[in-house]
C-alpha cells in the first residue's frame, strides 16, 4: 500500500529535530539533502518548511556574504514557543470571554423581542469570533508541536517502533532459515506462500 505522506506540521517538527539533534548551523543547500535522507521531507518543499520556521520564529537565519545560514537551539526554541503560546493562551481566553458576553446578550435580547439589527450584528460578530476562536487553537496546536519537549517524544517513540519492526523481520528471517534447513524449501516459494515482501530488510 501507498505510504501516507507527512502532514505539514509533522515536516515542521522533523524539520526541528534536524536542528536540535545536531546543533549545528546550516544553509539551505545542505538541509535539502539531508531532510530527505533522515526526516523523510521531499527536498521541494525543504524551502517553504524552512521558511515558515523562521516567520514563526522557531528558527533563526542570518545572511553571511552571499550565503543564509540557518540554526535553531532547543533553548531559545523553548522560550520562544512559551512566549508564544503565552501570547495565543491570552488571546484566546479574552476571545472566549467577549464569546460568553455576547452569548449572554443574544440570549437576552430574544426575551419578548423579534428580530433587531442589534441582535444581527451580535451574532455576526459572535460567528466572527467563533472562527477566530478555532484559528488561536489551531495556532497553539501548530506551536505544540515544535515543543522540543514533543520533538523527542516523537524521536523516542520513532526509535521504539523502529526497533520493534527490526525484531519482527529477524524473526521472519529466522523462521525463513529455519524452514529451509527443515524442509528445503525455497526461499522465494517461502516469500511467495507467506507473502512475504521479496525486498524486505532491517529498518536502518
Amino acid at each position: 500500500s501507498k505510504k501516507k505522506g507527512l502532514s505539514f506540521e509533522e515536516k515542521r517538527a522533523r524539520m526541528m529535530e534536524i536542528f536540535f539533534e545536531t546543533k549545528d548551523v546550516f544553509q539551505l543547500k545542505d538541509l535539502e539533502k539531508i531532510a530527505p535522507k533522515e526526516k523523510g521531507i521531499t527536498s521541494v518543499s525543504v524551502k517553504e518548511i524552512l521558511q515558515s520556521l523562521v516567520d514563526d520564529g522557531m528558527v533563526d537565519t542570518d545572511r553571511i556574504g552571499t550565503s543564509n545560514y540557518f540554526w535553531a537551539f532547543p533553548s531559545k526554541a523553548l522560550h520562544a514557543r512559551k512566549r508564544k503560546l503565552e501570547e495565543l493562551e491570552s488571546q484566546f481566553a479574552e476571545s472566549s470571554q467577549k464569546k460568553e458576553a455576547l452569548q449572554k446578550s443574544i440570549e437576552k435580547s430574544k426575551t419578548g423581542r423579534e428580530d433587531t439589527a442589534e441582535r444581527a450584528a451580535l451574532l455576526k460578530e459572535l460567528a466572527a469570533l467563533r472562527q477566530k476562536k478555532e484559528q488561536l487553537k489551531t495556532e497553539i496546536d501548530k506551536y505544540r508541536e515544535c515543543d522540543p519537549d514533543v520533538v523527542e517524544e516523537m524521536r523516542q517513540t520513532n526509535q521504539v517502533a523502529k526497533e520493534a519492526a527490526n525484531r519482527w523481520t529477524d524473526n521472519i528471517f529466522s523462521i525463513k532459515s529455519w524452514a529451509k534447513r527443515k524442509f528445503g524449501f525455497e526461499e522465494s516459494k517461502i516469500d511467495k506462500g507467506f507473502g512475504i515482501p521479496e525486498d524486505l530488510d532491517y529498518i536502518d
